[in-house]
């Protein structure tokens, strides 16, 4: 059951602004508006495909230019309703960091310099695709968990620079004379470490290096080691862990809307405030309902409780009637 439309920031607008809001959010929440919005993403995907295929390009050139602005004109439509449907609140649009992402996509679709840029104009159809994630909830995660592993892949990239680095001068020492094509200066030692850091020829580079020296076996287990087992491990270590982050925040907004927006009121029912006029039917209509239940169990009592029979009074002489000379007390 939808929750009660929240009129508390509203006040103060134009009567037609929450209604065109309303009716605007019944367009942009509907099924059909996500399909339709996906299905023109896949159609500027499928384009930028054909157009690098130079015969299509000259065959269809005429076709493919309109194809490309009704694509434009879908998604500057789809902007519009998206703005329009948070009229009665703006600030809730720019919130939301996706709804940022496609109106810059669109906006500078229209900008001179771009425009004119054909490298810059494709590069920013291609960024459409992207906008896929707002309807692909585990792409969207995957996305977020990769924005959130920035920091830790940063930090995972300069203790890998500085182990090649390290490596590579040690290479460049024993190896630098006798293997001069992939130890010759400190570029070539640190990318040939880098390639063999995808275990990619280690095969041959132990090999060669057991004819330069034993001590080149230690040189390359320890690289082999530190660089493709423990390195790598802690990279998947810090994406597995903003996915789960990633995950987590994609869950809260459903948890809150799922809860009860209501708190309970933790102080006495003395101390509360007074129901508001709102609530006196429904106050009414809960008074009603105890009332029955308690006339109902009260004829229930009534009708399964035997009657108590009076007291006998067989002993007069021990029962004190006397009203005039009551017994004193003891």
């Amino acid at each position: 059951m939808p929750e009660p439309y929240d009129q508390t920031n509203t006040v103060g607008l134009r009567p037609g602004r929450p209604e065109l809001a309303r009716r605007c959010r019944a367009v942009t929440e509907a099924r059909w508006f996500a399909l339709t919005v996906f299905a023109v993403i896949l159609l500027n995907a499928a384009l930028l495909g054909v157009e690098t295929y130079s015969g299509a390009v000259a065959q269809w050139h005429f076709w493919l230019r309109l194809a490309e602005h009704a694509c434009l004109a879908a998604f500057t439509a789809e902007i519009l309703l998206r703005l329009a449907a948070h009229a009665d609140r703006p600030r809730d649009f720019f919130k939301d960091p996706w709804n940022l992402f496609d109106l810059a996509v669109v906006l500078c679709a229209f900008l001179p310099v771009v425009r004119e840029n054909t490298t810059v104009l494709r590069l920013l159809r291609l960024a459409r695709v992207l906008r896929t994630a707002r309807f692909l909830p585990q792409l969207r995660i995957v996305l977020v968990a990769v924005a959130r592993s920035l920091p830790g892949t940063l930090s995972f990239l300069l203790v890998g620079a500085l182990l090649l680095y390290v490596y590579a001068m040690v290479g460049w020492v024993f190896f630098g004379t006798h293997d001069p094509d992939h130890y010759g200066s400190i570029g070539r030692a640190v990318l040939t470490l880098f390639l063999l850091m995808t275990l990619d020829g280690i095969g041959d580079a132990v090999h060669a290096g057991l004819e330069i020296s034993r001590w080149s076996l230690a040189y390359y287990a320890s690289y082999v080691l530190i660089a493709s087992f423990v390195l790598v491990n802690v990279l998947i270590g810090v994406v597995i862990t903003s996915l789960d982050e990633a995950r987590e925040m994609e869950r809260e907004p459903k948890r809150e809307t799922t809860t009860d927006p209501r708190p309970t009121d933790p102080r006495p029912p003395a101390a509360r405030p007074a129901a508001s006029p709102q609530d006196a039917p429904a106050l009414l209509t809960r008074i009603a309902a105890a009332r029955q239940a308690l006339d109902e169990l009260e004829r229930d009592l009534a009708r399964t409780s035997p009657p108590h029979p009076a007291p006998a009074l067989t002993h007069d002489h021990d029962l004190d009637l006397d009203l005039d000379h009551p017994t004193p007390p003891r």
